[in-house]
């Protein structure tokens, strides 16, 4: 893959080659043209002119090479740029020596320079040397020219006009010479001219000026008494000192501001940002010609992503990085962290200009944040990867890859509040006969084998609409949504028997398992009921006691007979009776459960759990009785009843001087009511309790749910101050997706990781990402189900701050709940772990 800058044409390295080629030796032609022709014009000279021709062209030469070799440098885009005191030089040659000569001057001054200090330093093609020489010679012939134009200055007395005119060709100078180099670089390198003609005119700007001044200085001294000059090097040698200070402090100031936005850019998350990132900023933080950065990925492959000085980066696979191969003009640094290697940065210098010691420690401190990124990114891959396969192993049969059982009922519980409420859905549950048999026989890799067949077949014979998902051991079930609706209210169940039949015909079909042929047979338990009337657990309950009628019937298919159900009229009454607990107003009775801070023992807030205190059947559990209430139309008036209790309660700790929210459960149905905002506000006004107080939880049943009134509602009840958690979180297949449509403020662990991350890695992995999740987005986070120390221990080295559960706190009566919650927050101490309290199990 390639990425090329938007609106930056890409250039051919010969075809750049070819075009320097051509400006080098059209710029050589007009400085030797100039140099030629300069020497034919009339000197000016007075013919008693004491020093001689001869004498005043050597002074040029020597000025214009000393100008080179007291030389300061700067690193720019692709290069150095070289800051000279060529100004200082033309001032006072055009005041001692013939103009025509300046040009010739120039050109030996320089060539001799450049030519000597490539030779004794920094080797130097010959072609730059010529082409720096010429452009510089083209440069005085220019200034020459302006400075002419107006004005005479040879050995004249100085002026205000002759000052000007000197200033002109100066500046003059100064542009033609720095634009020419810089046109230079950006043919050599394809980058654009405004990236080096701006940094390279800012940073001669301040000389520039100081050149000007010392060469008007001398021009005068030179006229009033020449032995004035005796006394001008060690100024000269201040100014340069003081040009080099400048100079560096510049240097350092933009390096760091530069290194920090260059190490901001690395805090990305996936490697391509990161290593795009790291080779657009080492470009610019070094000046670079080219940056290449190779990643060590987890499988044991290397990619290398390559950036140019034009701002191109093509990535693609390579060998592991030799390092041992870099040369004088290159930074190289292995991307370690710890003990492990992340990869490898290599920048290529430009040949001008080759590393110091500040840039090699440069370098060294980037590689490290370079290396951090890296890790960090690859780290979140396979974060994200953990992630995924739990998410889809918790969803998802391992044996046969369909939806398990609880995916069935969450997906199968979505479909069904899609559809109208009087839209018919059948659920057929498929059992296989004789399965034992074949695994007692055969042996249980066999009874694999025909699980998977029995899955595949299956697959084949679903169509649009239909949710097909494995129980366990050796039950299938199929959600049937497009049953055709038909004035004939018989006409569903027609339809689902005959679809019925027809799969246990195909199921038959002779197969071979385990070299044995055989033909699998199934009793099929069918279930027809509106969309509104039943969820997925009331259809699997009664496609269950349809599926065993088939086997005691002797046939493979049989549909539900609500007279030999004896739990739905059961349900019935307890709905009824339900009826009368909320009039009763002593039967419904809280329970409430503290949830602790891991460090300071203080509450983070109570849960609010529901109890039945029935006068016949006892004490209920809400799994006794919540999912028929779910299911009925007396679902608001229960809702209404709990946040009426809940908030009662937490009036009386907000008298007490209490801050401490109270969290209630939420039902699916109940957010389908748009009603609920205007309810819960009543609500808090009647019992003047702060809406932060209120803590909603939602289970992940909504947050698969995206359906617009759900969000409405969430999104109205976060707008009036109410806080939002999230209940078992992970156990759901698109949580992540709900947090980027909802803002919440609490995210709950599901028990049953909590219980098995002791043992299991992925439930430990789930437990570490939720915790990691929450953390970044800014969330609450508690644990939920702790009932040891050991398991409170290691939530804690995990990160997570709070918990509930039996090993803090049982559920209690609401006259009990403030005197412990003033206890706690009177011991809580910041950092100090608290004692187990006294009644927890």
């Amino acid at each position: 893959m390639t990425s090329v800058p938007a609106g930056e044409p890409r250039v051919d390295p010969r075809d750049s080659s070819g075009r320097l080629l051509v400006l080098t030796a059209a710029v050589a032609v007009t400085a030797l043209v100039s140099a030629v022709v300069g020497l034919t014009l009339p000197t000016g000279l007075p013919a008693d002119d004491p020093f001689g021709g001869p004498a005043r062209f050597g002074l040029a030469v020597a000025a214009f090479a000393f100008a080179q070799l007291a030389r300061l440098r700067f690193r720019a885009a692709a290069g150095t740029v070289s800051i000279t005191w060529g100004e200082a030089a033309l001032i006072i040659c055009l005041h001692q020596v013939p103009a025509g000569w300046l040009p010739a001057a120039t050109l030996l001054g320089v060539g001799l320079a450049w030519t000597g200090m490539s030779l004794f330093g920094e080797r130097r093609p010959a072609l730059e040397i010529v082409r720096i020489a010429a452009s510089l010679t083209a440069a005085t012939a220019l200034a020459v020219s302006v400075t002419r134009a107006l004005g005479r200055p040879l050995l004249a007395a100085p002026t205000p006009a002759l000052a000007v005119a000197v200033i002109a060709g100066a500046m003059t100078y100064l542009f033609v010479s720095v634009w020419l180099g810089s046109v230079g670089r950006t043919l050599r390198h394809g980058i654009g001219l405004g990236t080096v003609l701006v940094p390279a005119l800012r940073g001669k700007l301040l000389m520039f000026v100081g050149n000007v001044v010392v060469g008007l200085v001398m021009a005068a001294l030179v006229e009033l008494d020449p032995r004035w000059l005796l006394l001008l090097p060690p100024p000269l040698w201040l100014l340069q000192q003081t040009y080099r200070h400048r100079l560096h402090v510049d240097q350092e100031r933009r390096t760091w501001r530069v290194f920090a936005e260059a190490t901001a850019a690395l805090n990305q998350l996936d490697e391509r940002g990161v290593a795009a990132a790291a080779v657009s900023g080492a470009l610019t933080l070094f000046h670079a010609e080219r940056v290449d950065v190779t990643v060590a990925r987890g499988d044991g492959r290397w990619w290398r992503y390559r950036g140019d000085a034009g701002g191109r980066v093509v990535d693609r696979e390579v060998g592991p990085p030799d390092s041992a191969t870099a040369d004088e003009h290159e930074l190289t640094r292995t991307l370690t962290v710890g003990a492990v290697q992340v990869g490898h940065l290599r920048i290529r210098l430009p040949r001008s200009a080759p590393p110091d010691d500040r840039e090699r420690d440069t370098v060294a401190a980037f590689g490290d944040a370079l290396a951090a990124a890296l890790h960090d990114a690859a780290t979140y891959r396979e974060l994200r990867l953990v992630t995924a396969r739990s998410s889809y192993e918790s969803v998802h049969d391992a044996l046969t890859g369909l939806v398990n059982r609880a995916a069935m009922l969450s997906r199968g519980d979505q479909a069904l509040r899609q559809l109208a409420h009087d839209h018919p859905v059948a659920l057929l549950l498929l059992d296989v006969n004789q399965f034992k048999e074949v695994n007692d026989t055969l042996g249980h890799a066999a009874g694999d084998q025909l699980l998977r067949l029995t899955a595949s077949r299956l697959g084949g014979l679903t169509g649009g609409g239909d949710l097909l998902g494995r129980l366990g051991g050796d039950e299938f079930a199929l959600l049937l949504t497009s049953v055709p609706e038909i004035g004939d209210r018989t006409a569903p169940m027609a339809h689902a028997l005959r679809r019925a039949r027809k799969i246990a015909e195909l199921l038959a079909t002779p197969t071979e398992v385990a070299g044995v042929r055989m033909s699998v047979e199934v009793s099929v338990g069918v279930v027809v009921a509106d969309a509104g009337t039943a969820d997925m657990t009331e259809l699997l309950r009664r496609s269950d006691i349809a599926m065993y009628q088939a086997k005691e019937g002797g046939g493979s298919v049989a549909a539900y007979d609500s007279t030999r159900d004896a739990a739905s009229t059961d349900q019935l009454a307890l709905l009824a009776e339900l009826r009368e607990a909320l009039a009763a107003d002593d039967q419904l009775v809280l329970a409430l459960q503290p949830a602790v801070d891991l460090a300071t023992g203080a509450p983070t807030g109570v849960e609010a759990l529901i109890r039945w205190r029935h006068p016949r059947r006892g004490w209920l559990n809400p799994h006794d009785f919540i999912r028929p209430v779910e299911n009925s139309e007396q679902l608001g008036s229960f809702t209404r009843y709990v946040l009426d209790k809940a908030l009662a309660v937490a009036a009386q700790w907000n008298r007490a001087g209490l801050d401490v929210p109270i969290s209630v459960n939420l039902s699916a149905r109940s957010l389908l009511d748009a009603r609920l905002p205007a309810e819960v506000a009543d609500a808090l006004c009647r019992h003047e309790v702060p809406a932060h107080r209120l803590v909603l939880e939602i289970t992940e049943t909504v947050v698969m749910s995206e359906l617009k009134v759900i969000d409405d509602v969430l999104t109205t009840l976060r707008a009036m101050g109410v806080q939002l958690a999230v209940d078992d979180f992970g156990t759901g297949f698109s949580s992540l997706t709900f947090l980027t449509r909802i803002t919440v403020d609490e995210l709950k662990v599901d028990r049953s990781f909590v219980i098995r991350m002791a043992d299991s890695p992925e439930a430990a992995a789930i437990v570490r990402t939720t915790v990691g999740l929450a953390h970044e987005l800014g969330l609450r986070v508690v644990a939920e189900g702790v009932e040891t120390a050991e398991q409170r221990a290691a939530l804690a080295e995990l990160g997570c701050t709070a918990a509930q559960g039996y090993h803090f706190f049982k559920p209690m009566p609401a006259d009990r709940i403030g005197a412990v919650l003033g206890r706690l927050l009177d011991g809580a101490r910041p950092n100090v772990l608290p004692l187990r309290a006294d009644d927890a199990s």
